[in-house]
């Protein structure tokens, strides 16, 4: 089994969830999206991304617009509570902008966690539309839960995803 781990980090939280997941497969290839990867030959593409006003980071999405006839884990970090609609809702756009009809491509799985917000998208934020929002206390407590993650319990979570996806489809992880 061939895996490509791509992914695209701002702050590092994505970048450690692409570490781990590619270390839970034995021969996995790990590359950023800058470099430009090419998804051919690979059995599954795990493609990671920090979500950007509900859609992977537009670094993320021109490598996905681009991917063709994959099958693809995709796995991302925000700072909203994983659990929360919008994550689910990212979520589903992310899978949609693969699935399109005219690209081919399967997603398999997906997977998301909290991870730390980089404070000058916080401030970016409240110039914008403070209005929209707003600093109140439950927003302050997910942006300081949020910097803690991801953390290990996160990172296992990862390696059980992808473990989960390959083995639900048949793949053997290459020794």
């Amino acid at each position: 089994m061939k895996l490509l781990v791509v992914y695209s980090s701002m702050t590092g939280n994505t970048r450690k969830v692409a570490e781990a997941i590619a270390g839970a497969v034995p021969g996995s290839v790990l590359l950023p999206v800058e470099v430009e990867p090419s998804p051919d030959g690979f059995d599954l593409v795990a493609a990671g991304y920090w979500v950007d006003k509900g859609m992977p980071d537009a670094q993320s999405r021109a490598w996905l617009e681009k991917a063709k006839g994959c099958r693809m884990a995709l796995f991302g970090t925000l700072g909203a509570w994983p659990d929360s609609e919008h994550a689910k809702e990212c979520m589903r756009r992310a899978a949609e902008l693969v699935e399109s009809p005219e690209r081919g491509n399967a997603v398999c799985g997906s997977w998301i966690c909290q991870g730390r917000i980089d404070p000058h998208v916080i401030e970016a934020m409240q110039k914008m539309a403070p209005n929209v929002h707003p600093m109140t206390p439950e927003r302050r407590a997910r942006i300081e839960e949020a910097a803690k993650h991801p953390d290990e319990n996160d990172l296992a979570s990862a390696r059980e995803f992808i473990a989960r996806t390959i083995g639900s489809l048949n793949l053997q992880a290459s020794t």
